[in-house]
Parts: C-alpha cells; sequence; structure tokens
C-alpha cells in the first residue's frame, strides 16, 4: 500500500482509495490522503525536483540562479483565536475540537509551512544568493518571460519518457484564451440554471 499526498487542505478532501493495473495484470492499491498533512508548504519539494534535474543531468544546484516565485490564491486570514491560559486546560480531547474549531490541525499545518519557509530563506541568506523579486527589474523579467511563453506551443508530457512534447493545440495564449471562453460559457449556463430553477421554486 503506497500514500500518496496532494498539497491541500484535508478537511476539504476526504480520504479515498483506488486502484490501478499496470500492463503485466498486476493490481496496484492506493490509499490518498490529503498532502497537507505532509506538504503544506510545496516549495522545499519543488527545490528538491529542482535539484533532482540537475543532478540527472550531471551538474550541481547553484542556489545563486534558483528563483523561487509562489503563487498562490490570495491571503491568508489570520485569526488569533487560541489563548494559552484556555489551551493550557484543554486536554487532549481540548486540542482536538474545542468550540468547532481544530486548534492542532491548525498549528501542524501553519508549523510545516512557516517551517519551509524558514529553512529556504535561512538557506538563500547563508549562501549569499537571495534577492527581491519584487524589484522593478525583476517583474519586468518575469512579464518579459510570461510574454515568451504565451508564444511557445502547448506541450504535454509523454508517459513513455517523461519529458515535454508537442501537444499539436497551437499556442498556449490561444489555449489559455479557449479556456477562459469555456469557463465562461459554462458560468452562463449555470447562470441560466440557476434562474430558471429558482423560478420554478417561486412558482412552486
Amino acid at each position: 500500500m503506497d500514500q500518496v499526498y496532494d498539497p491541500t487542505a484535508t478537511t476539504y478532501l476526504p480520504a479515498h482509495q483506488l486502484k490501478t493495473r499496470d500492463s503485466t495484470g498486476g493490481v496496484k492499491e492506493f490509499h490518498l490522503i490529503d498532502g497537507g498533512v505532509a506538504e503544506n508548504n510545496s516549495t522545499l519539494v519543488a527545490m528538491n525536483e529542482v535539484a533532482k534535474a540537475i543532478s540527472s543531468e550531471g551538474g550541481d544546484l547553484d542556489y545563486a540562479r534558483v528563483w523561487v516565485l509562489s503563487l498562490g490564491t490570495g491571503s491568508q486570514k489570520w485569526e488569533e483565536k487560541y489563548e494559552a491560559d484556555k489551551a493550557a486546560k484543554w486536554g487532549v480531547l481540548g486540542w482536538l475540537n474545542p468550540d468547532d474549531s481544530t486548534p492542532l490541525m491548525d498549528v501542524f499545518m501553519q508549523a510545516s509551512t512557516d517551517m519551509v519557509d524558514f529553512h529556504l530563506a535561512t538557506v538563500f541568506q547563508l549562501l549569499h544568493c537571495e534577492d527581491h523579486i519584487s524589484s522593478k527589474e525583476n517583474l519586468e523579467d518575469l512579464i518579459m518571460l510570461g510574454e515568451e511563453l504565451l508564444k511557445k506551443p502547448v506541450s504535454k508530457v509523454s508517459l513513455e519518457t517523461g519529458k515535454f512534447e508537442p501537444a499539436n493545440q497551437g499556442t498556449n495564449e490561444g489555449a489559455l484564451i479557449r479556456l477562459a471562453e469555456v469557463l465562461s460559457k459554462e458560468k452562463r449556463l449555470r447562470g441560466i440554471r440557476s434562474s430558471h430553477e429558482n423560478f420554478k421554486e417561486e412558482d412552486a
């Protein structure tokens, strides 16, 4: 049995079990839990993947050439909701679920995220290669890089070689435009269905 993790919230996605069958008929069983338990901040995992890729080509990881760009889905909402004098009286059950909250899970999740930030920040500082990506020059370079990526052809990972190959689907820019059109159409359809459902409820 293997454990597979994804970097999302355990309380949002339930555990899941699945089986796969290889070309010889062998069955492999997976029991999936949320990756946030082990990898709530995937930056360190990304750095490891970069290091492995460079090492496989016979090179060494030069931190001075590494930029970490972390794109999230918004700012985290900070809540100072746990007080030491109350927590001291919780006991085991209190730490698990006091007042319909989950302090133990919150602490573990936030701590793992903070430790990754602390570790990587320390490494970059000690190697004197810390940089501020928010500088005007770096942001302009980032814009230029993004524009170049938009003009490149859509690619996908080959399951046989593990390398990116052209997908014969035009450019990344065109693919994003098509995706935006699909999402816009879906939003309109959902709005229409929602209006019809509300209308039926009012008639009833």
